[in-house]
């Protein structure tokens, strides 16, 4: 385990309170008394009103539709899991050895939540603007381009044009399941063509889960090609 020292330097942010960046940094999996969990509810509100509040601006003249999509773009596990990365969060992460031992350090899903309980935790320490500060800078950083034609990939459209074109038919999405708490509710969407399923993903979101599916969907089919 890193000197969380180092992560402080990283964020450009010194905490006041360690024992705070310490829970943000818990994953449940320690099973103690506090984890990161109320945290990164808090972070993942905080994020989607900077997300959303940047993109306002700095797309002045874009439609809603477009904007909300490019917040999903940005506002999702993958990206935040990319901003992890270049922070090297995992480091940092405290969780059980078996859980360490089945690549945790590793999960985007788990340095997704990380990262959104250490913005929440700095917003819940310090203030909003300094939460908007920090998150902003990171988010830049990671995506220089930040424009629909970089970071807007619709899976499902160009899949749809592929399979309409091809053989006429339109991907179906099943939801095969929704579990999790309430604030950490995942869902699993199966994507099948004339009947039989071709890909599955696990997501935040259902749109979400839908979009990865049919991005792995396009990968078998560019790999039969």
């Amino acid at each position: 385990m890193k000197n969380i020292e180092l992560l402080e330097q990283n964020l450009g942010y010194q905490f006041k309170d360690k024992n705070l960046l310490i829970q943000a940094l818990t994953h449940k999996s320690c099973k103690k008394s506090y984890n990161n969990e109320r945290l990164e509810f808090l972070g993942d509100a905080v994020l989607d009103l900077i997300v959303g509040e940047y993109l306002f601006h700095k797309f002045g003249k874009d439609a809603e539709g477009d904007l909300s999509k490019l917040r999903a773009a940005l506002v999702n596990e993958k990206s935040f899991a990319k901003i992890a990365d270049s922070l090297n969060l995992g480091d940092f992460i405290f969780m059980s050895a078996s859980e360490e031992n089945n690549g945790g350090r590793q999960k985007p899903s788990i340095l997704s939540d990380a990262l959104e309980a250490i913005i929440g935790s700095i917003h819940l320490e310090s203030s909003f603007e300094c939460a908007r500060n920090i998150a902003l800078k990171l988010i830049e950083n990671n995506f220089p381009k930040i424009d629909a034609k970089n970071l807007i990939k619709d899976y499902k459209t160009r899949l749809q044009e592929i399979t309409q074109g091809t053989i006429g038919q339109t991907p179906e999405y099943e939801t095969l399941r929704a579990f999790g708490p309430d604030h950490l509710k995942q869902f699993e969407i199966a994507l099948k063509l004339e009947g039989k399923e071709i890909a599955r993903a696990i997501a935040k979101s259902k749109k979400e889960a839908q979009q990865m599916a049919a991005k792995i969907a396009l990968e078998k089919l560019e790999n039969l090609s």
